[in-house]
């Protein structure tokens, strides 16, 4: 009977455990960084990244500083979390970073007011893969050193905003 008892308490506090880590993850959905933002060459051109070299966009849906990216649009595009204050890389101006408070207390890095995020679909530095893309609600785009959404690239690798440009058909299974 004394077995039962703590086989059933060691059963319930691993129980516990593992939901206690569920609901971190499904809460967090994005991972806390240092908040460096650097700039990275893409083939849409110098873009804003993170440290590691991870294309950064913003989400055309967004109202301003708010976030409209939320559970599963967050778990497929992780927003840029940071503890404190983000810093700026190389190429990108300070006084254009900041934050913004997320629904579970998280702070997001913004740049000229656009809150900033990841894409999941990117797996090694300077993939643009989720550039142009249309889900949740919004497009997504890279973000230029001036706070803009890039477009496109021009063919001497600068950036431009323009809507005339071209992408190859992609397909996702995404929503």
């Amino acid at each position: 009977m004394k077995i039962r008892i703590a086989v059933a308490t060691v059963v319930a506090a691993a129980l516990a455990a593992a939901g206690v880590a569920a609901a971190a993850a499904v809460t967090h959905q994005g991972s806390v960084s240092k908040g460096t933002v650097m700039l990275h060459a893409t083939n849409l051109g110098k873009v804003l990244a993170t440290k590691s070299g991870m294309t950064l966009y913003l989400f055309k849906a967004d109202h301003g500083k708010t976030s409209a990216c939320y559970g599963q649009c967050a778990s497929f595009w992780p927003p840029l979390l940071v503890r404190g204050k983000p810093s700026a890389g190389t190429g990108v101006k300070a006084r254009l970073l900041g934050t913004t408070k997320r629904k579970n207390g998280t702070h997001q890095v913004t740049y000229a007011g656009h809150p900033l995020y990841r894409y999941k679909a990117d797996t090694k530095a300077g993939q643009a893969t989720g550039e142009g893309q249309d889900f949740f609600g919004g497009k997504w785009y890279g973000v230029n050193s001036a706070g803009k959404a890039v477009t496109h690239a021009q063919a001497g690798g600068g950036t431009t905003t323009s809507t005339t440009a071209t992408y190859p058909t992609t397909t996702s299974p995404y929503p």
